[in-house]
């Protein structure tokens, strides 16, 4: 059956979604397919409804919570001077909201960006309030592929129409990025195509008498000397607003400066009468590590700071997902006037993620989800080892990125039975910083392609005996057996559909070096969907969307976290096929992101806790300068060398645990018997009491725990924080006088006995530390929900308001069917913690699978209550850091850099 036209399914689409904003209760499935054929029915639609269907249901059950921000408690500021302001029209908002609609946005989710975008307007400074000179600094904190762009767009829209008449984008530091950036605002804001050669209106510019903004920027050409020369124009040569889109570079916030001084500022130097919004997408991008000139980060902060004091009156809104940045982590890289004008003082804004967001919680943390999703690289090291340089020889690549290939093929194949044919499908290899390596691994992976799509083109009609005796039939059968055979359709089915996978498949290098382009807009005006594979490295690893990503493979050696998160170009919305995404990290990895996204979720509720407790964003700027993951943010930015350095820490609010361990008999017998030892003492004759699993003795005296943490024998690997949490006990000591102790014991675990614990199987990781080392997977002893057991009701129900907080129209569904009620409110370790005041020593007993590591291993966690201000200071070197780091990724070798 021929395909319908993108634009006919988006139009069917798009009513259907609208009929069923109008139910009063949430539709079923069945309400939907029936609104669905009688829609068909009008339009004279024969199309496939799959996808249609799909997408409407989606669609009602997308929810968005209006977020939670951080203000400056002691700032004089009306935040509701936009309800106030009668006289604003909302013509740029109302078109942009619009343009989203017609995009297939769900209803309730414009109405939520529209909200939210509100709030953040309201924080920033009214364009029209008296006075000669005012600044706003504030930052939003977002997800990774959330939709960070929508917000600040829509926060563009709404700002333009309330008199900024001065907007800056500053789009990360690639021109990919930029000109990806410059598309989307000419679509949704300036309303007219900046290609040179395509001057027409476009999305909201199709609206009738749409006021244009004006712009010096187009998806060719970033700011620079000619621009600025050729123009020959002032800002108030235009009654309209005028945004630009640049890069993050010295060259060109140097050329815009001298642009703005030498033809507008006045003779105090100043530009008084322009109200100016200055948005700084990917804001932590400035705190790379690079020696690179024009990418210094403190010069490119030197330059935004001149460009805001030119203007008496200023916004700067920062963008990011990754909050352990400059602004808050580096203080000693700038001077004091740059650290003070770019801190977020005024407000932290911490966006909620929709319902329907495909983010770190599914693909890491929650075990059922992730167990679905991620898959271990263990055959990498020897092929595209992480420390090689860019002139070593690629002789094959590991089969398990050829598996990868066949997952991505396959899972084309069942987007393509389900209707999405239409749709982009793409593939992201990101296992090399150097473009030469880059381009061997596209080859290889393009030869291997060819095989591939020989085989299916001769096999896919022949009957299985035969088609079965082909070696790359038999890869993709593989794929199927092991990965998608759940997904709804026989192996019969899906072979029969596997021809029509390469009819637009294109393999591409995405880099500065490369011409190549992953134009998906091309192919949208064709009515078709592209299906992708895209190999490159820096640029795939920041801000660059990549449509439809179904199946990713990542080999890359970094633990810092704004570089970490901002690989996963994973995260996102994967509607009607997130159960056939695969992830494919090393294990190391897999450790690292689940740890991030749990310290991610530390930070947001410390914001909400701030808020409930009238704290400023300097105090939350303190807390995550001082938390122990920053050391590692930190360190990185400053060693040059092989000094130490020292950082001033706090624990407060957060779980440490022992998750290296030793292997070693004698010492896990030893302290196996410290354990018996204070068992039988009742930890301080404090009486046991049974939980769920295992048991608590509450209000055991510090010093006993104390004591315990000073006799328990780490790995020598974890004894420098574990002098740290015996200096932070000490520091804390005075008014923490009790602590609570939780034996894990779960009654089905194995062994037990009087004073011995039951214990806890765990799979282990490959690629261990040589000697007598179990690093553990993703770096956690504690299951997720430990830290809730022993809590009384009223503090698990403290918890889960905490939890609920914000997310209101959050209860996500697992089932989209007529008996589906709501899922139940997610309550993390870190909303358990916000309710304890005291102090949880947490101690188990692991027993590793299989026969690699003797059994069984104590381990220990200790999980501190927040609202202590004592600090320790902890002192690392280089060889700290290389431990922590591994190889290095540093971005002075990266050859995607852009010129």
């Amino acid at each position: 059956m021929s395909q319908p036209s993108n634009a006919a399914e988006q139009n069917i689409t798009n009513a259907l979604i609208s009929g069923l904003a109008n139910f009063a209760e949430t539709p079923t499935r069945d309400d939907v397919e029936a609104k669905a054929k009688q829609l068909a029915d009008i339009f004279g639609y024969t199309g496939d409804m799959r996808g249609i269907v799909t997408a409407a249901l989606i669609s009602v059950d997308t929810r968005m919570g209006a977020g939670v921000s951080l203000v400056d408690v002691a700032a004089k500021h009306d935040d509701l001077w936009v309800r106030k302001r009668e006289d604003i029209e909302w013509t740029y908002s109302n078109a942009y909201e619009g343009f989203l609609r017609e995009d297939g946005w769900p209803p309730s989710m414009v109405t939520s960006l529209g909200d939210v975008t509100g709030r953040i307007l309201g924080l920033l400074q009214d364009p029209h309030s008296e006075g000669t000179s005012w600044n706003r600094r504030g930052l939003v904190i977002g997800h990774v592929q959330s939709g960070k762009t929508a917000n600040y767009t829509s926060l563009i829209a709404r700002a333009a129409d309330a008199g900024y008449k001065f907007i800056i984008v500053i789009a990360g530091i690639h021109n990919n990025l930029r000109k990806q950036t410059q598309e989307r605002i000419d679509k949704a804001f300036i309303g007219r195509s900046s290609d040179p050669e395509d001057r027409r209106n476009i999305g909201v510019g199709l609206n009738p008498n749409y006021p244009h903004p004006a712009t010096l920027t187009n998806i060719n050409e970033d700011f620079n000397k000619n621009t600025a020369t050729k123009s020959g124009w002032k800002i108030n040569d235009f009654s309209k607003p005028i945004i630009l889109v640049i890069k993050k570079n010295v060259t060109t916030l140097t050329a815009l400066h001298k642009w703005l001084k030498d033809l507008n500022a006045k003779g105090d130097g100043r530009i008084s009468d322009v109200p100016m919004l200055l948005i700084d997408d990917e804001a932590d991008n400035a705190s790379i590590n690079t020696n690179k000139e024009d990418l210094d980060p403190t010069r490119t902060n030197g330059k935004i700071r001149e460009i805001l004091s030119l203007f008496a009156k200023s916004c700067y809104v920062g963008y990011t997902a990754t909050p352990f940045a400059n602004i808050f982590i580096n203080p000693d890289a700038y001077t004091d006037e740059v650290r003070e004008d770019l801190f977020p003082r005024d407000f932290i804004y911490c966006l909620d993620a929709p319902t329907t967001y495909f983010g770190a919680e599914k693909v890491f943390l929650d075990e059922e989800s992730s167990q679905n999703i991620v898959r271990p690289i263990d055959d990498c090291e020897n092929f595209i080892p992480f420390a090689h340089k860019r002139d070593d020889k690629l002789p094959e690549l590991p089969a398990s990125l050829y598996r990868a290939l066949d997952q991505f093929i396959v899972a084309r194949a069942i987007r393509n039975l389900r209707g999405q044919t239409n749709k982009h499908c793409s593939m992201m290899v990101n296992v090399s910083r150097f473009v030469p390596i880059q381009r061997a691994v596209r080859d290889f992976l393009s030869l291997r392609e060819k095989r591939i799509r020989e085989a299916v083109k001769a096999n896919y009609r022949m009957p299985e005996s035969a088609s079965s005796t082909n070696e790359y039939m038999q890869g993709l059968k593989r794929a199927f057996d092991d990965e998608y055979s759940a997904a709804g359709f026989a192996w019969s089915e899906v072979k029969a559909a596997l021809h029509g996978v390469f009819e637009h498949l294109h393999l591409y290098v995405i880099n500065s070096k490369s011409d190549e382009v992953l134009d998906y807009g091309r192919y949208e005006k064709e009515g078709v969907g592209l299906t992708a594979i895209a190999v490159g490295g820096l640029s795939l690893s920041r801000g660059l969307t990549i449509e439809g990503l179904t199946v990713s493979y990542m080999y890359r050696n970094t633990k810092m976290y704004d570089a970490l998160m901002q690989m996963g170009r994973w995260f996102g919305y994967r509607p009607g096929f997130e159960d056939l995404c695969r992830v494919n990290l090393s294990r190391d990895s897999i450790n690292w992101y689940a740890h991030i996204a749990d310290a991610a979720d530390e930070l947001t509720q410390q914001v909400k806790r701030m808020r409930r407790d009238g704290l400023s964003p300097k105090d939350f700027g303190l807390y995550v300068r001082s938390h122990p993951d920053s050391l590692l943010v930190t360190a990185a930015n400053k060693m040059r060398s092989g000094e130490e350095i020292t950082i001033e820490q706090s624990f407060s609010g957060v779980l440490i645990e022992s998750y290296i361990v030793s292997t070693d008999v004698n010492a896990n017998k030893d302290n196996f018997k410290l354990v018996e030892e204070l068992w039988r003492q009742g930890f301080g004759g404090r009486n046991e009491e049974e939980t769920s699993k295992g048991f608590i003795f509450r209000d055991v005296p510090i010093g006993i725990v104390e004591a315990f943490v000073r006799r328990f024998e780490c790995h020598t690997n974890f004894s420098p924080r574990k002098l740290d949490v015996l200096n932070y006990i000490e520091q804390i000591a005075d008014h923490r006088l009790e602590a609570d102790v939780l034996l894990i014991s779960p009654k089905n675990g194995t062994g037990g006995g009087d004073f011995v614990l039951r214990h806890q199987a765990r799979a282990v990781g490959e690629d261990q530390p040589v000697g007598t080392a179990w690093l553990l997977n993703k770096y956690r002893v504690a299951s997720r929900g430990d830290e809730g057991l022993g809590l009384t009701d009223e503090q698990r129900e403290e918890a889960t308001q905490f939890a609920r907080e914000g997310k209101a129209e959050q209860l996500a569904r697992k089932k989209r069917d007529s008996k589906d009620e709501g899922g139940e409110v997610s309550v993390s370790d870190a909303h358990f913690r916000m309710v304890r005041k005291k102090p949880l020593l947490m101690v188990h007993s692991l027993e590793p699978k299989g026969k690699q590591i003797p059994g069984p291993v104590a381990a220990f966690g200790i999980s501190f209550p927040y609202g202590d201000s004592e600090t320790i200071k902890a002192v690392v070197n280089i060889v700290w850091l290389r431990q922590m780091q591994g190889y290095g990724d540093n971005p002075d070798d990266e050859e995607d850099y852009d010129d």
